[in-house]
């Protein structure tokens, strides 16, 4: 009975204690843990991530805690945490970053840190809305000499017609024209290796590679043909001004630093800016062509400006781009629909966010797809509804209230403004060149990942014919 009694003593003790030391550091969120050591709930999270995320939101409030594959990630879904997420100083981007981009393409810690925030201000002074234009008529080009592949008429996957346009015209412009390999089987063979990297990017990103038998050969091909082609790049020169490329711009300050690492952040570049930007296309088009009212107010603004089809090689100008605000709302509405499900910062010291302390050491995350699903900054939010967009201030680059698909912050995507030019000039010739429709229902998107814009689930086939 006595050894008893000391038992229950020192079992009170240490709660006591417990207690007083969580007490003395503040309140946690509530924590969603799951059972199993380490993987935590893993398992559930990776089953159907969004959905659990919401689930976990009903059932624990607006800020919790997940336990998941020996990290800590406590989720903000409302303003207060998402001001602390966004101007925090005591929330970190590339210490969230850097173990992902170790693991996708295998930059070394110190040369990540040495190097992200020199790259950065070169990415941004490159794609910024400073000299954006300069690309307006590089992509003309590039994207008329891809929709001639195409021919007349025809049927095919929109996933495949938006890649086959937008791969060669993006790596051309921004790395140079080698890289893209102009026989058919060897550029399947490219296509081939890119999705298979990037499909299986957010589990490279989290698992060991010798896990991901096929990621990491594909990883090990794409870095091989990069490295074989880097030569080429640096010496490539524009025809036309002499002007370095966005790659050449990079490899000057990789190799300022270590030139072993250039075809590393040559893979980084790659997937960049082919990874998002394509499945945006994707996804404005086929929201584009299953709003029949949207998609026939659009091909009158094409007409308004452009003219009837049949022209040659139809010049696009940034004052007519100007002329064109519904092309760019219906980009930002399928960003809005289909943005990332999740986005990170790393704590280092403790922030305080509706009376919880979250420690340093956890993962600060918001979901962009929820919180663009949020009522009070977007109503009626399953809606497909372009005009919305009226209502941003996009002659000065400001977006909607709530609307964060690009990070915010210190490190917003640099490369975002980019990609809406190139996705909007490719929907632009594709709407004025052809009569297009879909013959499958709009597809659901893939709910199997948190990472980047969400993959449609599922075959969705585009009938295109040229107009007379």
């Amino acid at each position: 009975m006595e050894l008893l009694s000391c038992t229950v003593l020192l079992a009170l003790g240490c709660a006591a204690l417990g207690w007083a030391l969580r007490r003395g550091r503040g309140r946690g969120p509530p924590c969603v843990r799951g059972w199993l050591p380490w993987v935590g709930a893993g398992t559930q999270l990776g089953r159907a991530p969004l959905d659990f995320i919401q689930r976990a939101r009903a059932q624990c409030g607006p800020v919790f805690t997940v336990f998941a594959m020996g990290t800590r990630m406590t989720f903000v879904t409302e303003e207060e945490g998402i001001n602390v997420f966004l101007n925090s100083k005591h929330v970190n981007f590339e210490l969230a970053v850097q173990k992902p981009v170790y693991r996708t393409a295998s930059v070394p810690k110190n040369i990540f840190f040495t190097l992200h925030e020199k790259l950065y201000i070169v990415m941004k002074g490159k794609l910024g809305t400073f000299n954006i234009h300069q690309f307006t008529g590089k992509l003309m080009q590039e994207l008329h000499e891809q929709l001639e592949k195409l021919g007349s008429r025809g049927t095919m996957d929109l996933n495949n017609l938006v890649r086959d346009l937008l791969y060669p015209a993006t790596v051309n412009i921004l790395f140079d024209k080698g890289l893209i390999p102009t026989n058919k089987g060897e550029l399947q063979q490219f296509y081939r290796h890119f999705e298979t990297y990037d499909e299986g990017f957010e589990y490279g990103s989290q698992l060991p590679e010798w896990l991901l038998r096929n990621w990491s050969k594909s990883k090990k091909w794409l870095l091989a043909t990069i490295e074989k082609n880097i030569t080429h790049m640096k010496a490539c020169k524009s025809a036309k001004d002499n002007s370095m490329t966005v790659m050449q711009a990079i490899l000057d300050v990789v190799e300022m630093e270590t030139r072993e690492q250039s075809p590393n952040y040559g893979l980084l570049m790659l997937w960049a800016s082919l990874s998002n930007a394509v499945t945006t296309a994707f996804w404005t088009l086929a929201f584009v062509l299953s709003h029949p009212d949207v998609h026939r107010a659009l091909r009158e603004d094409i007409a308004s400006v452009f003219g009837s089809a049949g022209k040659d090689k139809m010049k696009v100008t940034e004052d007519e781009l100007k002329k064109l605000p519904l092309i760019k709302w219906c980009v930002l509405e399928a960003i809005r629909l289909r943005a990332p499900g999740v986005i990170a910062r790393k704590v280092v010291k403790p922030v305080k966010i509706m009376n919880f302390t979250i420690p340093a050491g956890d993962l600060l995350v918001v979901s962009p797809f929820w919180l663009h699903r949020n009522p009070k900054h977007f109503p009626e939010p399953e809606l497909f509804k372009p005009e919305r967009w009226k209502m941003a201030n996009l002659e000065k680059h400001a977006f909607l209230d709530g609307f964060i698909a690009f990070g915010g912050g210190k490190f917003q995507c640099p490369g975002r403004w980019f990609a809406l030019l190139q996705i909007e000039i490719c929907i632009i010739l594709m709407l004025y060149k052809y009569d297009c429709c879909l013959l499958d229902p709009l597809p659901k998107q893939s709910d199997l990942h948190l990472v980047g814009v969400p993959k449609p689930e599922g075959q969705c086939r585009i009938e295109y014919k040229e107009r007379a």
